[in-house]
C-alpha cells in the first residue's frame, strides 16, 4: 500500500467540492440505504415502474439495432409477468434462468420481479454435474432456458429432481418480434406473452424489501455452488448505494455492460445504476476487449460496467482510434488494483472510478462515492477488520476471547455487524447461513458476517481491497472452488491426493489455479490426457495452470490440507524440488516447468 492512499482529513475536506453538486441525489441514496422496515413494499418492480413513469421516452435497453423506451421495457415485462401468472408462476415461486445477456433476459428477470418470484440466475459456463447441483439446489417450480444454452440443459435433463412440469423456451433471436418455434414439449414463452395485457400488475405493490429477488450462485467450501439469496431489499439498497450515492447517471447516460447477468455486478449493481436515473443498459453478449471502443462508440455509452481483469485486458490492447475522445466519463465495477488505476484513468480519460465492495451474499457493501483514487470507498453500515491468524486461518482473539481490531493502514480480515437495519439474508442452506456467522465477536451476544476479505482501513470509514481468504480464489472474474477443482482432479485415476490454491502472476488480476498432485503411478502426469479431462468437467476459469508434484501432502489435525508453504513457494523452480508443469495459454497440455520458462512468465511473455 502507498501511504499516499491513506485518507487524511485535509485529503478528505478537499474532495468535497466536486462532490457538493450531487448532494441531493446522495442524500436520497442513503435513505434507500437506511431503509429499517422490511414490511415496505418497495422492490426493482417498483424502481423499474417508477423509471417507466418518469422517463418513458428515454432508452431502457439498447441490444445490437434494438432499442426499447422505458414505456417499451415496462409494458413487455408485464406481458412476461402475466404470460408467467398463466403457467403457475407466482409469489416466492422460484424460477430457473438461463440465458446469455441479451434484451429477452432482463425483460424475463423484470417479470419475476413483478410477481414476487425469484429468478435463480444460472451460470451460463456451467455444464454436467455442476449444473446439474445447481439446478437441483433451489427446487425450481419453471425452467425458463434460452435456445443458445438448451444443448447444455438437455445434458442434465435426466438428472434433474422429478416435480418440475414445465420448461419454457425462448429463441436465440429477436423474440419480441419473432418468438419462433419451440421444440415439442417446451412452452414459448414470448409468443405466450404477445396477447398479454401490458398495464402494471397489482403483484408489483405487494412485494417487500423482505422478500427473495434472486438466487445468485457462489463457489462454496463443498466444491459446489452454493445459492445466496439477493433480497428486494438488499437490491433496494444497491439502487440507494450505487444508483443514486455513487453514480447519479440520468437519462441521457447510458451504461454499457458486457459482464454476464448472472452475476450481481450486472443485474444489481449496473441495473440499479441504470434505473435510478433513467439511464440505459446496452448489452453485449460476451466481452470483447477488440469490439469494445467500436461498441463504446456505437451507443455513445457514458459509463461501463467493469471486473479488474477487464481492465487489465483493454489496458493490453494497442491503441485504436475509436478510443481517442471517447465519450466514457465514469465506471462502475470492482477489482481495480492500484498497480493500473492512474494508467487506466489516464490512457482513457475517465474522470469517475466507482470502485465498489460487495459480497453476492453479504449484508456490507462499500462504494467510491467520494471519487479516491485506489479504494473500495466508503460504507454506512457497521463494521470492522479484525487482526488475522493466517497461519492457522482464524481471527486473533485476545485473553478475553474477543477479536482484535486492525490498525490504520493493516491488513485484517473484514467482517460486518448483523443487525435489523443490516440483516444478513444468507443461503438458501441454513447450515451453510450458520458456518459464515461469527458470535461474541466484541461482546457477548453479538452476531457478525464473515466476508472471507482481507481489507485495510484507510480512515474516514474507507478501505482497501487486499485479498480473498479460504477456500476459494478469483480469477477471470469469477470466483473458483478449490474443492470443486479438488475433487475433479480427484476423479483422474492416477491422482491420489489433490491441493488447490491461487498463486499470482505479474501483470495479471486475481489469482491464477495451482496444484499440487500426490500421483498413486509416481510417474509424470501424461499432461493431455490431464488437460482434456479439466477441460471437460470445470469451466475455463476455473482449471488450473500449474501443477506441482508431491510424495505426500500435509494436513492439519482437522484433516484440512496445509496450503500456507504451497501459496509461498508458488511456481518458482527455486522453492520448489519436486517437479513442476504449466499450461501456457492456447496450448493444450501441460508442459514440465524449468528456470528459462518461469523468468519468461515472470518478464510477461506468455499472457495468461
Amino acid at each position: 500500500m502507498s501511504h499516499a492512499d491513506l485518507i487524511t482529513p485535509t485529503r478528505f475536506i478537499a474532495q468535497l467540492p466536486a462532490t457538493l453538486g450531487r448532494v441531493p441525489r446522495m442524500l436520497r441514496g442513503l435513505y434507500y440505504t437506511g431503509l429499517r422496515n422490511r414490511e415496505k413494499p418497495l422492490s426493482l418492480a417498483w424502481a423499474l415502474e417508477r423509471a417507466a413513469r418518469r422517463y418513458p421516452d428515454s432508452p431502457a435497453l439498447l441490444d445490437g439495432q434494438r432499442r426499447l423506451s422505458y414505456a417499451q421495457f415496462n409494458a413487455w415485462a408485464n406481458r412476461l409477468a402475466r404470460a408467467f401468472k398463466a403457467e403457475g408462476v407466482g409469489h416466492a415461486s422460484v424460477v430457473a434462468v438461463m440465458l446469455e445477456n441479451r434484451a429477452e433476459l432482463l425483460l424475463i428477470l423484470a417479470a419475476l420481479a413483478k410477481l414476487g418470484a425469484i429468478a435463480a440466475l444460472l451460470n451460463t459456463t456451467q455444464r454436467g454435474q455442476v449444473l446439474s447441483h445447481s439446478l437441483n439446489l433451489v427446487r425450481p417450480s419453471h425452467y425458463v432456458i434460452g435456445e443458445e444454452l438448451r444443448a447444455a440443459f438437455d445434458e442434465v435433463r435426466a438428472t434433474l429432481q422429478p416435480g418440475v412440469e414445465r420448461c419454457l423456451w425462448v429463441a436465440d433471436a429477436d423474440t419480441l418480434d419473432t418468438p419462433g418455434e419451440a421444440p415439442h414439449g417446451w412452452g414459448n414463452l414470448m409468443r405466450q406473452a404477445r396477447g398479454q395485457a401490458s398495464d402494471n400488475l397489482a403483484d408489483s405493490a405487494r412485494v417487500r424489501l423482505k422478500d427473495a429477488c434472486f438466487y445468485i450462485y457462489t463457489s462454496g467450501t463443498t466444491g459446489l455452488p452454493k445459492a445466496s439469496i439477493m433480497s428486494h431489499g438488499r437490491w433496494i439498497k444497491a439502487y440507494g448505494g450505487f444508483g443514486h450515492s455513487g453514480l447519479g447517471l440520468g437519462k441521457r447516460d447510458v451504461l454499457y455492460l458486457t459482464l454476464p447477468c448472472y452475476h450481481n455486478n450486472a443485474v444489481t449493481v449496473c441495473w440499479s445504476a441504470a434505473l435510478a436515473g433513467g439511464a440505459a443498459i446496452a448489452l453485449r453478449r460476451k466481452f470483447s476487449a477488440k469490439a469494445f471502443w467500436q461498441d463504446v462508440q456505437h451507443y455513445q455509452a457514458t459509463c461501463f460496467g467493469y471486473i479488474g481483469e477487464l481492465c487489465r485486458y483493454l489496458l493490453n490492447q494497442p491503441p485504436c482510434p475509436e478510443e481517442r475522445d471517447n465519450s466514457l466519463t465514469c465506471m462502475i465495477g470492482n477489482g481495480l488494483r492500484p498497480a493500473i488505476w492512474g494508467e487506466f484513468k489516464a490512457r482513457f480519460g475517465i474522470r469517475r472510478i466507482t470502485e465498489f465492495y460487495a459480497a453476492s451474499e453479504g449484508n456490507i457493501g462499500f462504494t467510491n462515492v467520494f471519487n479516491f483514487d485506489n479504494t473500495v470507498g466508503f460504507s454506512p453500515a457497521p463494521y470492522a477488520i479484525v487482526r488475522y491468524d493466517l497461519d492457522n486461518d482464524r481471527p486473533r482473539r485476545d485473553a478475553n476471547g474477543f477479536m482484535q481490531k486492525a490498525g490504520k493502514g493493516e491488513a485484517g480480515l473484514l467482517i460486518s455487524e448483523i443487525s435489523d437495519k443490516w440483516p444478513f439474508d444468507g443461503y438458501t442452506d441454513p447450515a451453510k447461513t450458520q458456518s459464515v456467522i461469527f458470535r461474541d465477536v466484541f461482546k457477548k451476544g453479538d452476531a457478525w458476517f464473515n466476508t472471507g476479505d482481507l481489507m485495510r482501513d484507510l480512515g474516514f470509514k474507507h478501505t482497501q481491497f487486499v485479498d480473498r481468504l479460504g477456500d476459494t480464489f478469483r480469477w477471470k472474474g469469477e470466483n473458483v472452488s478449490t474443492t470443486e477443482v479438488e475433487n475433479v482432479l480427484g476423479a483422474y485415476p492416477d491422482v491420489a491426493d489433490a491441493v488447490v490454491y491461487g498463486v499470482e502472476i505479474p501483470g495479471t488480476d486475481g489469482r491464477c489455479g495451482m496444484a499440487a498432485l500426490r500421483l498413486t503411478s509416481g510417474r509424470a502426469p501424461d499432461g493431455a490426457a490431464l488437460a482434456t479431462h479439466l477441460d471437460r468437467e470445470l469451466p475455463v476459469y476455473a482449471v488450473p495452470r500449474f501443477l506441482r508434484l508431491l510424495q505426500q501432502v500435509e494436513t492439519t489435525g482437522t484433516f484440512k490440507y496445509k496450503k500456507a508453504d504451497l501459496k509461498r513457494c508458488a511456481y518458482d523452480p527455486r522453492q520448489v524440488s519436486e517437479a513442476l508443469f504449466v499450461r501456457l495459454p492456447g496450448e493444450a497440455a501441460y508442459r514440465p516447468l524449468d528456470l528459462a520458462l518461469y523468468e519468461a512468465i515472470q518478464r510477461g511473455e506468455h499472457r495468461f
